[in-house]
C-alpha cells in the first residue's frame, strides 16, 4: 500500500467556510491565523478544509472572489507554517451529505457543473501540488448512486489533469465515504489517486446523544470499550438501519481495538491489490461522551492508523459538537492531540 506523504496527522477546519451560514463576519472570525499557527505548533503536518460549491460559485454560475480569497488565505498561512492542505468539496450544487437529496446523481445539467467547478478550482490552485490536495466530494450517502458515481469520477479527473498534472485527488465511497465501500470504487484513474473513507464507528458510541438522530434520546450514552452485541442492541433501537449493517459484516468478540481493525482490513487490502494510498478524512466523538471512554476510543483507532500506516484528519478543529479545541475536550485536550 502506497504512503500519503505529507498528510499522515491532520485536522479538519469544519464549520469554518462549510456546514455554516456563510457570512463575512463568520468567516472573518471562525478561523485566523492564529488558530493555524496553533495547529502548526502541535506537530501535525496538514488540515483538511472543507468548503461548500455556495462560497465560491453564485447562483448565476459566476464565481465568487471574496469566496476564493479564504481559500487563498488558508492556504498561504499554511504554507506560512508548514502544513499541507487538502481542499474537500463537502457540499455540491443538487447533493450535500446531510440532506435527502440525490438530484445531483440524476442532472447531466449538475454534473456539469460540478466538473466545471474543479476546473476552475485546478487551474487556481494546481501549481500548488507540493502542499495541497484535492477532495472531489465528501459523504456521498446513496450506495445506489455508486456506478454513476464512479463515472463522474472518470469524467472529473482528466480536467483536472490538464490543469493540476500531478496533484493527489482523493475520492471516497458511498455510504459516507464507509470503509467498507472503498471496494467499490474504480481502480485508481492514475498514481496520485488516493482512496478515503471516514469511521466513527462504533457510531452509537461516537454519536450518543446525537440530535440530529430521530429516535437517539438526548440522555443515552454508553462507553468504549463494550461488549459487542450490546453495541448492536444499542444500535438497533436508536440508530437507521443502515448504520446496523457493520455488525453484519464486522464481526468480533468485543467492540474494541479488534472491531476497529477488523473493519479496517478490506479497504486496507483493496489499497495494497490497487497500489494505492489510503487516508482516513475524518474521525471523531461527539461532546457528550465520557473522557475515559473517548480517551479509549481514539487511542485505539490511532493505533490502528499507525499499524496500517494509514493518514488521517480529526473532526474537528472547533465547534460542530466534536471541537478538539472546545471545553469539553479540555481536560485531555493534550492527551490526545499526542495522538493525531
Amino acid at each position: 500500500m502506497k504512503s500519503f506523504e505529507g498528510y499522515k496527522r491532520g485536522i479538519n477546519l469544519g464549520g469554518w467556510l462549510s456546514q455554516c451560514k456563510h457570512s463575512k463576519n463568520h468567516h472573518d472570525s471562525f478561523i485566523t491565523e492564529d488558530d493555524i499557527r496553533h495547529i502548526s505548533k502541535w506537530g501535525l503536518d496538514h488540515i483538511r478544509l472543507p468548503i461548500d460549491y455556495e462560497l465560491i460559485k453564485a447562483d448565476d454560475d459566476s464565481y465568487i472572489e471574496e469566496g476564493f480569497e479564504y481559500i487563498d488565505r488558508c492556504l498561504e498561512w499554511c504554507r506560512k507554517y508548514d502544513l499541507n492542505m487538502i481542499l474537500d468539496l463537502h457540499k455540491t450544487a443538487g447533493f450535500s451529505f446531510d440532506k435527502e437529496t440525490n438530484d445531483f446523481f440524476k442532472s447531466p445539467m449538475l454534473q456539469h457543473k460540478f466538473v466545471s467547478l474543479w476546473e476552475e478550482i485546478s487551474q487556481r490552485y494546481g501549481k500548488y501540488a507540493d502542499s495541497l490536495a484535492f477532495e472531489l466530494l465528501n459523504e456521498v450517502v446513496d450506495e445506489n448512486v455508486a456506478d454513476i458515481w464512479n463515472d463522474i469520477i472518470r469524467k472529473t479527473i482528466p480536467v483536472i489533469r490538464k490543469y493540476a498534472p500531478v496533484t493527489k485527488i482523493l475520492v471516497g465511497g458511498v455510504r459516507n465515504n464507509s470503509v467498507l465501500w472503498v471496494r467499490k470504487l474504480d481502480k485508481p484513474y492514475d498514481e496520485n489517486i488516493v482512496y478515503t473513507f471516514h469511521f466513527y464507528e462504533p457510531l452509537i458510541f461516537t454519536h450518543q446523544s446525537a440530535y440530529w438522530v430521530e429516535k437517539m434520546p438526548a440522555d443515552f450514552s454508553t462507553e468504549y470499550p463494550n461488549d459487542f452485541n450490546t453495541f448492536v442492541d444499542e444500535t438497533e433501537k436508536f440508530l437507521p438501519s443502515m448504520h446496523r449493517d457493520i455488525y453484519n459484516i464486522v464481526r468480533s468478540e468485543k467492540a474494541d481495538k479488534g472491531f476497529i481493525k477488523a473493519a479496517f482490513a478490506d479497504a486496507v487490502r483493496t489499497a495494497e491489490e490497487r497500489n494505492t494510498a489510503l487516508y482516513c478524512g475524518e474521525y471523531g466523538v461527539i461532546d457528550r461522551t465520557s473522557l475515559p471512554s473517548a480517551l479509549n476510543w481514539f487511542t485505539d483507532i490511532n493505533s490502528v492508523f499507525e499499524e496500517y500506516g494509514i493518514g488521517r484528519a480529526v473532526w474537528t478543529y472547533r465547534g460542530k459538537d466534536f471541537g478538539i479545541t472546545d471545553a469539553h475536550y479540555s481536560e485531555i485536550a493534550d492527551k490526545l492531540i499526542k495522538l493525531f
